[in-house]
């Protein structure tokens, strides 16, 4: 249903993109298409839900269910859950799941993909996102600017057996430096700030399985690979719309609902907290730069720490400010971070522990 696209030759291509690689036919404009901070959008959706009343287990691994008559038991290692419904959107463990409430139609393998991320210098040279001709497993390598003002190249998508193996490896690299050559030379002549990798859910199932079991009180939502992004919104209207349509449970709307959460800004498109004079009158916390690679300031970690979910490890704190993030990967900042987690997350408490009275207040 989307028309805005539009076939051009190797003329339009070379003027929007002139420092692409030798031997473009032509290409495919796509006006619609943007780039979006993945971790921001995640946190967002999960503090409206907090907002809203949800109780949020974070270290929960499923080991069992529990069927009884009027709601189904989830066992943990941290502890029993009982809810009416389940729904399972979990990923990487989504078969598991599935297979706790005696099905097995669909299998999860881990495909990982493998991120190089260029210093923000590399910038003029990627104004768009480029995507070559996509492949059997996916849309394959991609040279893409990020909102931290990054240019990011990859992903690898390489089918593995272990569910956690989130390192990077040798020849992920030697694989996308192979297509870079090809894509834009010129990139690899930038410095190289960070290098990631991630897991998606592939499955073997040849589309998303969405399936309610109305006997057990049970929906499966799996196999959404790395897509969840850009349709989660869209699978949860879907999933509402199932839920109306059946007598398993009675959804009922709220008459008042909180406002959507507002997320601080930590991409480069807009007013950052240290460029805010205003800001910084107020409060000169937003005037102490912590991580000066990527500008975040005193203020902004102590504000995550008041939020709803609070981070809980350096990772966490490192993805809600991108302090550490920059080109030192924390070499100058990092031991100034850790002393100010170490002191506020010692006083955070746990995602369960935090009510929506409190949240309110």
């Amino acid at each position: 249903g989307y028309k805005k696209t539009e076939i051009v030759d190797e003329a339009y291509v070379y003027h929007h993109v002139p420092d692409l690689g030798p031997g473009v036919l032509g290409g495919l404009t796509v006006p619609g298409e943007s780039i979006i901070c993945t971790w921001t959008t995640n946190l967002a959706l999960a503090t409206e839900a907090v907002l809203r009343g949800v109780e949020l287990k974070l270290g929960h691994k499923i080991t069992s269910v529990e069927k009884g008559l009027s709601h189904t038991t989830l066992k943990s290692d941290a502890g029993e859950i009982q809810a009416k419904l389940i729904i399972n959107a979990a990923g990487l463990g989504g078969d598991y799941i599935d297979q706790m409430f005696g099905y097995d139609r669909f299998h999860i393998t881990p495909r990982r993909g493998e991120l190089i991320v260029y210093d923000k210098q590399a910038r003029p040279l990627v104004k768009k996102i480029v995507l070559p001709v996509p492949t059997a497993l996916g849309k394959g390598v991609l040279v893409s600017p990020t909102i931290y003002g990054n240019v990011m190249l990859g992903p690898t998508a390489e089918d593995l057996g272990d569910r956690s193996a989130t390192g990077t490896s040798e020849s992920g690299f030697e694989f996308l430096l192979s297509k870079g050559e090809k894509l834009m030379p010129k990139l690899l002549q930038e410095e190289v700030t960070a290098t990631y990798a991630g897991l998606r859910a592939a499955s073997d199932y040849p589309d998303y399985l969405i399936d309610l079991d109305e006997t057990q009180k049970y929906m499966v939502v799996g196999g959404i690979r790395s897509t969840g992004l850009t349709s989660g919104i869209a699978i949860g209207e879907y999933v509402d719309e199932i839920l109306s349509k059946s007598s398993v449970i009675k959804l009922e709307k709220k008459a008042k609902l909180p406002p959507p959460p507002h997320m601080p800004n930590i991409g480069e498109s807009f007013l950052r907290p240290y460029q805010d004079q205003a800001r910084i009158k107020a409060d000169p916390a937003y005037g102490k730069v912590v991580c000066f690679c990527e500008r975040v300031t005193a203020g902004e970690i102590r504000d995550v720490f008041e939020s709803p979910i609070p981070p809980s490890t350096l990772d966490g704190l490192r993805r809600r400010t991108r302090a550490q993030n920059g080109r030192c990967q924390g070499f100058f900042c990092g031991a100034e971070v850790k002393e100010i987690f170490d002191c506020k997350g010692s006083n955070v408490p746990k995602p369960e522990e935090v009510s929506s009275k409190k949240v309110a207040r």
